[in-house]
This record gives C-alpha cells, sequence and structure tokens, in this order.
C-alpha cells in the first residue's frame, strides 16, 4: 500500500508539469497568434484548397498543417481559435465558480431556510439537459461571446454548488468549526476563514475542470454554427467543417479535434494534480 502511494506521489509533478506546460504553450500561443501564425485565418484561395500537412505528397511551403476546402491555413486557424477557446475558459469557469462556490457554502454551512431555497433551485436546474439548455439560451440571447459566457454560468453553476455543499456541510460538523464559533466568531468569519480554505483545494478542482467543459461547450456551439460569427475560426467550426471532408481531407478535422481534446485533458489533470499535492488532509 506504501509502495503505491508512493508511486502515485512520483508521477504527480509529471502530470502537473505536462498539463500546465501545454495550457502555458497554448496561452503563449493565443497571445502571440497575430505574430507566430504563418498566415491570415481568414485568406481564402480556392487554387489552395485542401492542400496536405508538410509531410505529406502534394504539400505547400508555408501551410505546415494544411489548407481546408477554402485555401485557409488550418494552422492559423487552430492558433486563433485558441483565443476563444481560452477567453470563454478563463472568464466563464471563473464567474461560475465564483457564482456556485458561494451558494455551496451558503447552502452547506447556514443550513435552513437557505439551504432548502438553493437545494430546490439546483435540482430545477439540474432537471433541463445542458446542452439543449445551452442552445435555447444562445438563441435566445443571439450569438456572441456574452452570449456563450452567459449561458455556460447559468447552467454549470449548479455544478459547484452541489459539490461545495456537501463539502461545507462536511466541514461545518468538524470540532474546530464549532471552537471558532465557541470564540465568538460569527458565522460570515466562520465561513470565510474555517470553512472556505478547508474547501478550496476542491474548488481548484473544479475551477479546472469547469474551464475543459466551457470549451467543450463553445466547441459545441461553434459546432452548430451558434457561437460567433461563422467566418472566425473556432475549433468546434473546424471540427464541423473537416467532418464534411473527411474522406478528402482528414487533417482538417483531425488537428483541431487533438487540440481539444488535449486542452480539456490538460485542464483536467492539472486539477486533479494540484488537488492531491496541495488538500490539506493529503498533506
Amino acid at each position: 500500500m506504501l509502495d503505491a502511494r508512493s508511486t502515485i506521489k512520483r508521477r504527480l509533478p509529471l502530470r502537473l508539469i505536462l498539463s500546465a506546460g501545454w495550457l502555458g504553450l497554448l496561452t503563449l500561443a493565443a497571445v502571440f497568434a497575430p505574430l507566430i501564425a504563418p498566415k491570415d485565418p481568414l485568406a481564402q484561395d480556392l487554387f489552395l484548397g485542401q492542400l496536405p500537412p508538410f509531410w505529406l505528397q502534394g504539400h505547400e511551403p508555408g501551410y505546415l498543417l494544411g489548407t481546408d476546402s477554402l485555401g485557409r491555413d488550418v494552422l492559423s486557424r487552430i492558433l486563433y481559435g485558441s483565443r476563444l477557446a481560452l477567453t470563454v475558459a478563463l472568464i466563464a469557469g471563473s464567474i461560475t465558480c465564483i457564482v456556485g462556490a458561494a451558494m455551496g457554502l451558503l447552502a452547506g454551512f447556514l443550513r435552513g431556510w437557505v439551504d432548502v431555497v438553493i437545494s430546490r433551485a439546483i435540482d430545477i436546474w439540474m432537471a433541463f439537459p445542458p446542452v439543449l439548455f445551452s442552445i435555447l439560451l444562445i438563441a435566445v440571447l443571439g450569438p456572441g461571446l456574452s452570449s456563450i459566457i452567459i449561458a455556460i454560468v447559468v447552467i454549470d453553476w449548479t455544478r459547484f454548488a452541489r459539490v461545495i455543499r456537501a463539502e461545507a456541510m462536511t466541514q461545518g460538523a468538524m470540532d474546530y468549526v464549532a471552537s471558532a464559533q465557541i470564540a465568538g466568531r460569527t458565522r460570515l468569519s466562520t465561513m470565510l476563514t474555517e470553512i472556505l480554505p478547508n474547501v478550496l483545494p476542491t474548488i481548484v478542482v473544479l475551477l479546472t475542470l469547469e474551464m475543459g467543459i466551457s470549451i467543450i461547450v463553445e466547441a459545441i456551439l461553434s459546432f452548430v454554427n451558434l457561437s460567433i460569427s461563422t467566418d472566425d475560426p473556432t475549433w468546434g467550426g473546424m471540427i464541423s467543417e473537416g467532418r464534411t471532408s473527411i474522406h478528402q481531407a482528414w487533417w482538417v478535422l483531425v488537428f483541431p479535434l487533438i487540440t481539444l481534446f488535449l486542452t480539456v485533458l490538460s485542464f483536467s489533470q492539472l486539477g486533479e494534480g494540484l488537488k492531491d499535492r496541495f488538500d490539506p488532509v493529503l498533506r
């Protein structure tokens, strides 16, 4: 048992390094996309349509990952698409985390009618299929970055609230909470200084997972043309286009799909690694 635990501990740094390294590289690519993108992501040239990647016969110099059916550079579109994906992940994930964690802390620690109201709201919200609910919200609000963020926050705050509520209830039954209240601390002070630090590792894990989920939601909405303008490069839009030409130009589908998979996986592994490393209980 001890050998297994020590093996897990040895693997943690590698998992953190790989996931953080990929996300850091992707962030740099998104920030400096105008400088490092080899081509204009919107430039079309039908004479250069469906060019293969550089290692296949028939490639064109300067188009490392090939082109789509309209002659647009795949690599440049992936780089520019990462800007929207990471923006949605950061903003939508953070707002969802704040709203959901606050609701969960209030419900789990205060109990009583506050818990009843928030719990019933969670049950009602989770009765709706999340993907269909997001599509409905976008259809009402209209396509755009702000609409995507609002849809993600409205749908996913329950994910935080349920987990943090359970964590807050568990921590609230601990002796250190009773000692803080006996010492004269207010309920708000106890919640912020005693409960919150102990549920923070769980919040961090949920936040990183939510960032990955936000990217998936944005990709789904882009796939069905409900994200931003159809001319702007998005991973979901590239996947949707590549699906129709998979037999003639597989690279249009595969490369953005791999980028999406690695990004979501990195967010997941980063959160799990941070929890294992900084959770006070595990330490």
